[in-house]
Order: C-alpha cells, then sequence, then structure tokens
C-alpha cells in the first residue's frame, strides 16, 4: 500500500526574464480564455501575461491556465485550491452588485476592483444624501506587513455630484469638498482643517476617513499624507506578490523540453554553486546544490520509508549550440521517522561536473519523477582561464565538514574534507560556519611563511561585528593546490548579514589576493539544513572526467586542447568502449586517420560494436586513400547496418575513387533517400547523372 504525501517547503527563488516572442490579441483568444484573463486581471502578474499571449495553441494555454491556479494553491496535495475559489467567488459577486446602476462589468468597477484585489471589507458604513453628504461607502480592512499594507486603513466610495457610479475617493486628488453637497459651505477648498469640521459635524465618523486612509495620519494641518497614494498603489500589487513569476518565464522556455505532466509542477529552488579546482584530478570542477521548495515523495508502509526519485539533467551551451550534457538519476529513501527533519529543512541534491576554461549559459534540470515536478538551476557559468600566480579559489561556505576517503570524487570535496552546504547559507547560534579555500600556485616561500585571514564582517549600520581569524600555511609540500578547511563557532557573532572574506598574504603581510561570500547568522535557536544527496565516483574511474572536458573543448573549437585530453582518457583505460568510439570519430574528424585506426583495434573483440568498428575502419582506410580495404569495411558495415548516411556516403566516395560510379550513384541515392537535406551530396548525384 502507497500513500501520496506532498511536501511544502517555505523557500524562494529570484525571478526570470521573460522569454522573446510573438503575442497573440487577446481579441484572438478563445472566448474560455478572454473569460479568465478578465477573471484574473487583477491578479496575473506582466510576466505571467506575456508568456500566456506568446502561447500559440489552445493545449498549452489550457496547461498554463492549470499551472497559475497550482502556484497559487494554499494547500497543494489536496483536490481543493481555496485561492481558485476564492477569486471566481469574488468575481461572480462583483458582476452580481457592483454592476448595477453602470454600463460596465461589476469587476471592472472600482468597487469590484478593491473587491477582487482585498476580498470583502471587515465592515462596512453607509453615509446617506440626506445628512448632507453626497453618497459614500466606508470599507474598513485589516492590512498584511508582508504586503507592505499597514494594520488598518480606510476606502472610501463616493458619488460624484450624487449621482451615478460609486467611485475610488482619493485624499489627495479628489479633496474633501468633493464630498460635501453644498458646496457655499466650502469658503477655501484646500484649508482641510475648516473642510473636517464641516464633515465631522455632518457624519463624525467620516471626517478622518475623508483626509486619511491610514488612521492617524495626516500631517499637521490635516492635509492627507504621502503615503494615501503610495497606499493604493501597494493595495493593487499585493496579490501580485503571491507567487514567483520564474515559473512562466520557465513554463515558455522549457514546454519542449520537459513532458506535459511536468509542466503543471514547476518548483522553486534555492541553488548554489562553486567552481574548485581539483588537486587529486589536476581539472575544474562546478559543484552544485539544488533544495526544491515541494517534493512529492511515496511512503511505502510495509518498510516504513519515504521515498522519491531525482534526475538531474545537465548542459552546456554557447548560444544555440550544446556543448556538454549528461544525466544522472538520484532515487531517494529515508525512514519514516525522519519526516519531521525532511518537512522541515528539505532534500538537497549535489553533483559536480568538469568544465573547461570559457563562458556558458549552464542550464541544470532537476525532475522529481514522483508528483512529476520540475525545478531549474540557470546561469552564466565563467571558467576563467588558470591562474599562474598564486590567488585565492573560494571561500565556499557550508555548516560542516566530513571526511571521506581521498579516492573518490564526491560534490563539494577537496582531497578529504566534504563542505557540506545549505544553499541559503543561513546559521543558527549552534551551527558552525565551515569555512573552504583553496590558495592556488604557492610559491615555496608563500606556501612556508605566508598566511591567510578569514575576516568576518557584520553589515548592520550601528556597532557591527568584526572578527578576524589568522591561518598560517605553514606548508612547504604544498603542490599547485593547497586546500584549507577552517571552522568559526556561529555563537561567536551576532544575529546579521555578514561579509565572510578571505584574505591571502604573503612574507611580510603582503595582500596577493582577496575573495568574499555573504552568510546570515539568525537569531533562531536552530536552523534546519536540508538532508544533502549525493553520489560518489572512484577516482579510478577519473578516465571519465577527462573524456568530459575533451569533448567541451572539441565542441567549442579547440581540437588541440581537445585531443591532449581525449588521449590521455584513452591511456588510462583503454578497454573504455564508449569513450575509444568517441575519441575515435573525433580523430577522424581532425584527419588523424592512422591513430583512428590503432585505437579502433580495442573495439575487436566487442560484439556489441561491430558496426562501429567497421564504420571507424573504412573511414580512416578512406581518409588514407585505401579506398578498397575501406569498401570493404563499409560493405561489411552496411550490411549490419543499412541506414546509416555516414557510411553510404563515405561507401559512395570510395566507389567514386575506384571509379565505379554506377555503384557510387545508388549509394549517395540510398543516403538520400533516408535523409534528403544533404547539399554536399545532392551536388555529387547530380554530377553522376550528367
Amino acid at each position: 500500500m502507497r500513500r501520496h504525501l506532498a511536501l511544502v517547503l517555505a523557500l524562494a527563488l529570484a525571478a526570470a526574464l521573460p522569454a522573446a516572442g510573438q503575442k497573440t490579441a487577446v481579441k484572438d483568444l478563445a472566448p474560455r480564455f478572454q473569460q479568465w484573463l478578465d477573471l484574473v486581471a487583477y491578479h496575473i502578474q506582466p510576466v505571467e501575461k506575456d508568456v500566456f499571449l506568446k502561447l500559440t495553441n489552445d493545449r498549452d494555454r489550457d496547461i498554463f491556465v492549470e499551472t497559475f491556479w497550482k502556484q497559487r494553491d494554499p494547500t497543494p496535495g489536496t483536490p481543493e485550491n481555496e485561492y481558485k475559489d476564492e477569486i471566481e467567488k469574488r468575481f461572480k459577486y462583483c458582476n452580481e452588485f457592483y454592476g448595477r446602476g453602470t454600463t460596465r462589468e461589476g469587476w471592472k468597477t472600482d468597487m469590484g476592483r478593491i473587491h477582487m484585489v482585498l476580498g470583502p471589507p471587515a465592515s462596512v458604513e453607509h453615509f446617506e444624501a440626506s445628512i448632507g453628504l453626497v453618497p459614500c461607502y466606508s470599507w474598513s480592512y485589516y492590512g498584511d506587513a508582508r504586503r507592505d499594507l499597514p494594520p488598518q486603513f480606510y476606502l472610501l466610495f463616493y458619488q460624484r455630484g450624487g449621482v451615478g457610479e460609486f467611485k475610488l475617493y482619493d485624499p489627495v486628488t479628489d479633496g474633501p469638498t468633493r464630498l460635501i453637497l453644498d458646496q457655499k459651505k466650502v469658503e477655501d477648498p484646500f484649508d482641510y482643517s475648516a473642510l473636517y469640521e464641516i464633515i465631522r459635524d455632518l457624519a463624525p465618523t467620516l471626517a478622518e476617513i475623508a483626509i486619511t486612509r491610514i488612521p492617524g495620519e495626516y500631517n499637521y494641518d490635516l492635509s492627507p499624507s504621502p503615503r494615501n497614494a503610495m497606499l493604493l498603489a501597494d493595495i493593487l500589487e499585493s496579490p501580485k506578490k503571491d507567487v514567483n513569476p520564474s515559473y512562466a518565464t520557465h513554463f515558455l522556455n522549457y514546454k519542449g523540453l520537459v513532458s506535459t505532466e511536468y509542466l503543471t509542477n514547476y518548483v522553486e529552488s534555492y541553488t548554489t554553486t562553486a567552481l574548485v579546482d581539483d588537486p587529486a584530478t589536476g581539472q575544474r570542477f562546478l559543484h552544485f546544490s539544488m533544495v526544491p521548495v515541494d517534493v512529492n515523495v511515496d511512503l511505502y508502509e510495509p518498510k516504513s520509508q519515504f521515498y522519491c526519485n531525482f534526475q538531474v539533467n545537465v548542459s552546456l551551451r554557447k548560444g544555440a549550440d550544446i556543448v556538454f550534457q549528461y544525466n544522472r538519476e538520484f532515487p531517494l529513501y529515508f525512514p519514516e521517522d525522519a519526516w519531521d527533519r525532511v518537512k522541515a529543512s528539505g532534500l538537497a541534491v549535489e553533483e559536480s561536473f568538469p568544465v573547461a576554461e570559457g563562458r556558458y549559459d549552464l542550464n541544470i534540470l532537476l525532475t522529481n519523477t514522483v508528483g512529476k515536478q520540475f525545478s531549474l538551476l540557470e546561469q552564466v557559468l565563467e571558467v576563467p582561464p588558470a591562474k599562474t600566480g598564486p590567488a585565492l579559489e573560494g571561500p565556499f561556505v557550508g555548516y560542516k565538514f566530513e571526511t571521506y576517503p581521498r579516492d573518490v570524487h564526491i560534490p563539494f570535496k577537496v582531497l578529504d574534507k566534504k563542505l557540506v552546504v545549505d544553499p541559503k547559507k543561513t546559521f543558527a547560534s549552534g551551527d558552525a560556519i565551515a569555512v573552504l579555500f583553496n590558495v592556488l600556485n604557492p610559491t615555496p616561500e608563500l606556501a612556508r611563511d605566508g598566511e591567510a585571514r578569514v575576516v568576518v564582517k557584520g553589515l548592520r549600520q550601528a556597532a557591527p561585528v568584526r572578527k578576524t581569524y589568522t591561518i598560517k600555511l605553514d606548508a612547504p609540500a604544498a603542490g599547485r593546490v593547497l586546500s584549507i578547511p577552517y571552522t568559526i563557532p556561529a555563537g561567536e557573532l551576532e544575529p546579521d548579514y555578514y561579509e565572510v572574506s578571505v584574505v591571502l598574504a604573503g612574507p611580510g603581510g603582503l595582500v596577493l589576493d582577496q575573495k568574499t561570500d555573504q552568510i546570515t547568522v539568525s537569531p533562531a535557536a536552530t536552523v534546519g539544513h536540508p538532508i544533502a544527496n549525493a553520489k560518489g565516483i572512484p577516482l579510478a574511474n577519473q578516465f571519465l572526467f577527462r573524456y568530459m572536458v575533451a569533448e567541451q573543448l572539441e565542441k567549442t573549437g579547440r581540437p588541440e586542447a581537445a585531443a591532449g585530453l581525449y588521449e590521455e582518457g584513452y591511456r588510462l583505460r583503454p578497454d573504455y568502449a564508449d569513450g575509444v568510439v568517441r575519441y575515435a570519430n573525433f580523430l577522424l574528424g581532425t584527419g588523424a586517420y592512422a591513430r583512428a585506426l590503432e585505437i579502433a583495434e580495442s573495439l575487436r573483440k566487442d560484439e556489441k560494436r561491430q558496426f562501429v568498428l567497421r564504420t571507424v575502419r573504412g573511414r580512416a582506410l578512406l581518409g588514407l586513400e585505401r579506398y578498397e580495404e575501406a569498401l570493404a569495411e563499409l560493405l561489411q558495415a552496411n550490411k549490419l547496418y543499412n541506414s546509416e548516411t555516414v557510411v553510404l556516403n563515405a561507401m559512395g566516395r570510395c566507389y567514386l575513387k575506384l571509379g565505379r560510379k554506377a555503384e557510387a550513384l545508388d549509394a549517395f541515392s540510398a543516403s538520400l533517400r533516408l535523409n534528403p537535406e544533404q547539399p554536399d551530396i545532392v551536388k555529387a548525384v547530380e554530377d553522376l547523372k550528367r
């Protein structure tokens, strides 16, 4: 028996930018979508509306509408969506009661707009014209500080001149004069004290409301304070603070990459990344941690275990081209008694991969197959050229260190110390602040006599805390990377926002480099940290890292550098078949035909890769102008699989070189039937037919 549960964690993520594209005019939408835009007119954010109008079909629009409501559901995982029900209830009420006596629909009136935004007032007071005032309604509300609203405020609606639709009254632009029927009583429309007295005589409870929306907030002469105008802006913006609009831009950008059942379940996440030189492999790795704010899990009751299944898809792009991509799966299980901690702190997925120098667009898609949810990490990744002189890397901040064997690569681990990170970087007084940094390229003098100073500086205005911790390097045998873990008790710091800086100083105190990160020390007694989940790779398999970086270098137009790493990867594990295939194809592309022939022999006894072996050998022999031998290999490959254009095209070229034009035409024609979009082959066929 399985029970489906939803885990909701209160976290946040910065919004993304809207994607470009043509927008559909509202009038051209199906009636149901026009009606939906009316329903959410005061709640939809500009980014959301922009994305909605860029969608090109009704199926995507239906999915977007569903996603819009899901993002605002206060009780996800339950059949009801109280937010949606409330907005529909308000809309119906507005059209039924506020459209009377006007040509406009009720939701479009001033009263309708406020009712849609704030809901029904806490109390209503009606002022009749018979008492010497224009007809008025005063609505009182209790505000929400989280939405920048005061504890209590009043909104007044009045009939201008005593007739027509009730309009929202503005103490500044309308002024108390507009509320008085007998204008002869008004000697000076800007004498707020006199106007206050006139209205107080007619309706005591209306007098203050006439000069301010916020009780007690007015100037010494009883004129309205500027905050009255700002309050209305805050009111109209308040429902748009219910949700981060990043889901909308992700919907537009990823609807072709994420299956439909996931699209309605975009989940924000806390994320952190770190670019770290790894002394064990000599390569730079990008480490990342993602903590989704909403994790669906299942409970397998016979074993009292919860589980979810994360899948990570990583890609590096240069413009529209993907230069590197890989996937990894993280099935997670935890005991039922760990539920409270997971519920409070969340689950973190950690991963790392090697990166080549360059500037990339990093895209990390994290999906949870339980509940069909997805989260995203998107950023520009700058991998600078390797430093040649002494420099700092970091600081990287976590809440503890763990010790692991040196012969395994784990995210956020350098040598034997793994930094356990929390992307929020928030600490309670009982926490440790774990600081990890690397000293790159230390000279013998620096490694022996230099020092690093960890400077923790509070950011508050009044008497900020400042502490300095000095670390003597004292590592005469240091290599190219000297990694230093250091721990600071958070209890030594007062609650505040802090900058954590590491200063590298050489002998004599000369500052060589400085790097900074930021943290928060909370006044809370305890702060929950997510349960970290990562996978290790034995360093015996570091040939994989060479192939990864080689692929990046190859696809960014750096064949010489790629060749060196492909060769290193091959020498570290000559029997790694996937690597042999990748390297062989690279060699063919760079014209290194003889070397391609050599390494292809590694596949000779691999029954599953005979097609690849024959193809590589055939293309290499073709490049070496050994056409008869090449054709024999290619014919063998074509017998194994006769629908590969690369093989057919190579066969055609061999036939041409051997003067067998009819057979060349047959091979090229067969290739074009598989893929007509081959201009060079089209031209070859045309030439042969002449």
